[in-house]
Formats: structure tokens, sequence, C-alpha cells
């Protein structure tokens, strides 16, 4: 039986078996097509992952929106918009890319909007729906920003000329898919920022009054936008007769974790300072709540107790950098002090030192993101400050304004807190019926 199968084959004609070989010439022709279909598929698959790639460069939902319409457009040429939805929506299309007048009627957009956010019972998904237009005319349609249940607006797209082709309209149909995706992540982002934004201004105190013998500004300015406060403050305690606490202090790290052990801090030293301690004795008790706690994160703060009608200043640090004081001649020297370790390391070792300060000097109390650079030596930092001159007769308000502006502070790596007091006399006794404290 195998003889006779192989007698009935046909034998190979004297130019082989063109089967074996590749095929004829229309197989050829053939061939060379798939070729270059093949060639034009990886060529629109390689543009849509860069337009895909295009989308949802940042968590800002204006920006998401841009980018899509622009990506629409490079994808399928025409004019592209968006039409959103939600509680802060622009009513009318915006984002647009093209020529407006283009656009299908905005009626037409708001209602395919309500009917994806309500679809009809039982009916599928659909993923564009296509404007009734003239022959002719063009072609439109709009695609609905969904992700999941969530629906922010939809695209549309519109262009003269000749109908929409289906592999257009997926294409699309995916931009589209791939922005409402962005876009929630933006809203999310928006959510959690705006509940850190009121907890950081619920933590935001207002610092106390001074007494009147003492003008005092304070200026905090966060690094970065997203941040209204973080481990950076300012404040200010009335003592009895006549004296002031200015205090300065800076929680390490950044954020929303800082911002609550600033919080921390600043309640304690606020208890603390109510019983008129010296300042090396303060942060001493302050160290000690701080160690206490595992979780509270070590602080720098430098203490400044003023007092004016004995000229006196009385200074403890605890790991944070000197003041400056500026003279009646508009010259600016940083004060030595003795520095302690910060606060929350419970090792201890504060002491006080004590200065002249005459009426009209001002007091410049500072967080390192005033003066620190990335790689330069704080020493030089310090003396970049201490060589400002400044004019007679400025308050102290021009006077931080006039630091800020020379130091470039707003554009500051790190959160900025500064406070400048200049004390004066102030006729008649301090209050009534005290006597000046005894030297402590």
């Amino acid at each position: 039986m195998a003889r006779w199968i192989q007698s009935r084959r046909r034998p190979p004609s004297a130019h082989g078996d063109r089967r074996s070989e590749g095929g004829g010439p229309g197989e050829g022709r053939r061939g060379a097509g798939g070729t270059e279909r093949a060639a034009q598929a990886a060529e629109r698959l390689s543009t849509l992952r860069q337009v895909l790639a295009g989308i949802g460069t940042t968590l800002d939902a204006d920006t998401t929106c841009t980018e899509l319409t622009r990506a629409a457009v490079r994808l399928a040429g025409g004019t592209a918009a968006v039409l959103r939805r939600g509680p802060d929506a622009v009513p009318g299309y915006g984002a647009v890319t093209g020529d407006p007048a283009t656009l299908p009627d905005l009626r037409w957009a708001c209602a395919t909007v309500r009917e994806a956010a309500v679809p009809a019972v039982g009916a599928a998904p659909v993923p564009w729906l296509e404007h009734a237009r003239a022959a002719g005319s063009g072609a439109a349609l709009s695609t609905p920003l969904t992700s999941g249940e969530d629906v922010y607006g939809v695209l549309v797209w519109a262009r003269p000329g000749g109908p929409l082709d289906r592999a257009e309209g997926e294409q699309l149909a995916l931009l589209a898919e791939r922005a409402a995706s962005h876009l929630r992540h933006a809203r999310e982002y928006e959510q959690v920022s705006r509940t850190a934004g009121d907890l950081q201004r619920a933590l935001l105190a207002e610092p106390g009054r001074p007494h009147p013998n003492l003008d005092v500004a304070i200026r905090y300015l966060p690094a970065g936008r997203s941040t209204l406060v973080g481990g950076d403050w300012c404040e200010t305690v009335r003592l009895h007769f006549g004296r002031t606490l200015l205090v300065v202090g800076d929680v390490m790290g950044h954020g929303l974790e800082s911002a609550v052990d600033m919080s921390a801090y600043r309640s304690s030293l606020r208890y603390i300072a109510s019983a008129d301690l010296p300042p090396h004795r303060v942060l001493r008790q302050m160290d000690d709540i701080a160690s206490g706690e595992d979780d509270r994160r070590p602080a720098t703060c430098l203490l400044a107790r003023v007092d004016p009608g004995r000229g006196q200043l009385t200074l403890a640090s605890a790991g944070h950098l000197p003041p400056v004081l500026i003279g009646m001649d508009g010259a600016a020297r940083l004060l030595s002090v003795p520095v302690g370790p910060p606060l929350g390391t419970g090792l201890g070792g504060y002491e006080s030192a004590t200065h002249r300060v005459a009426p009209g000097e001002t007091l410049v109390l500072f967080t390192d993101g005033l003066v620190e650079h990335r790689g330069e030596d704080i020493d030089h930092s310090l003396a970049r400050l201490a060589a400002l001159r400044f004019t007679a007769g400025d308050t102290v308000d021009t006077v931080l304004e006039s630091i800020l502006g020379r130091l470039d502070a707003r554009h500051a790596e790190d959160d900025v807190a500064i406070l400048a007091a200049r004390p004066h006399i102030r006729p008649g006794p301090v209050e009534s019926g005290a006597q000046s404290p005894a030297g402590r």
C-alpha cells in the first residue's frame, strides 16, 4: 500500500515544488503586502504608546485634560475638548485643542455626560457615541471619562471630511479611559491635600502677644506649594515684669507629621514658660517631656528672654543656630550662645548666656532654612547673614522683608521661620505695683 500511495503522487516539475519554495509570484505579492501592513500596525502602536505616555504626567486635573485633548488631536487630527463633570466643573468646553467651531452642539455633549452617569437599566456600556451629521460634513464623537463607577466628564472630538473609522473611535476611547484613571488619582490627591490643609490650618496657632515695650514681627515661609505649615515655628510668651520670651524652633523632617510634633512642642513650651523659669530650665523640661514619647521627632529650639527695662537678653539653645543683633548703626552681628543637644534626645545639659540689648536694637531669630544652602558650610551661611547692613529707622517688618529678599528666602530649600524684636522703653512703671525681679 505504501508503494501504491507513493506512485500516485504527482512528480515534481522541472522547476521544483513551488509550495515548498514559498509559492508563486502572486503569493509573493501577498507576503510583501502583509509585511507592509505589519509595519504600519507597528507604527500605529508606537504612536499610540507615545500619546498614552503623555497623559497624566501630573496630579493636576486641568493639565490632564489638556494632555488628553492634545493626544486625541495628534492621534486622529481634528479638534478635541473636554466637558467636565463635578462640583468644581466650569460650564462649557474646556481644554480645547484645535478649532472650537467644529465641535458639536454643547447640549448633545451634556446629554452624553448624563447618559454616562446614569445608564439605562440593563444597557451595556457604550465606549463612544457618534454625532449625527450630514453626509460629507465630517465626523464627531463623545466618549465618557469613566473610572469604575465615577464619571468625570466626556471627551468630545470632531473633524471635517470623511466618516469616523472604527479603529480611530476605539483609540480615542482608550485615551479617554487612560485620562479618566489619572483624573481619579488627581481628585483623590486633591481630597487628601484638602484634608491635610485643614489639619495644618488647625495646627497653625497664632503666636502670643508680647509686652507693649517690645515690637515684634514674624514671617513663616513653607517650602513648596503643597504645605501650609511644617515643623518650623515662632512663639512669644508674656512673662512678669515686662519681660517677653521669644522662641523659634524647628522639628526635624517635613510635612504634616512634623507639623503635628511642632504643635506638641509648642503646647509644652507655653505650659512650661508660664512658670517663668530661666530659658535653660525651660529647655530642660521640654526635653524631658519629648524624650518620654517614643514617636516624637527631635527638634532644635532657641529661647530669648528679653527684659527691656534692664536692657538684658538671656539666650539658651537646644541645637539651634545663634541669633543676630542689629545695632543702631545698621550693622549686624551674631550673638554667642551655649548650644545643648536637640530636644527629644533626653541628654539635657542646657545653659544660658546673657547679653546687653539697648532700645532700638533689633534681635533676629530664625530657622536654618533662611541661611542654609546644600553643599555650603554653615559658617559661610551665617556670615552671609551677618554681613547684611540695614538702614537706621527701619521698622521690624521692614527689616524682615529686607532679610527675606536679600537672602532669596522665598526660594529656600527648606521651611523658613523668622522673628524680629526691638525693645523700647515705655514711660512709667512696667506693671502697676510691681518691682523689678532679682537676677535669676
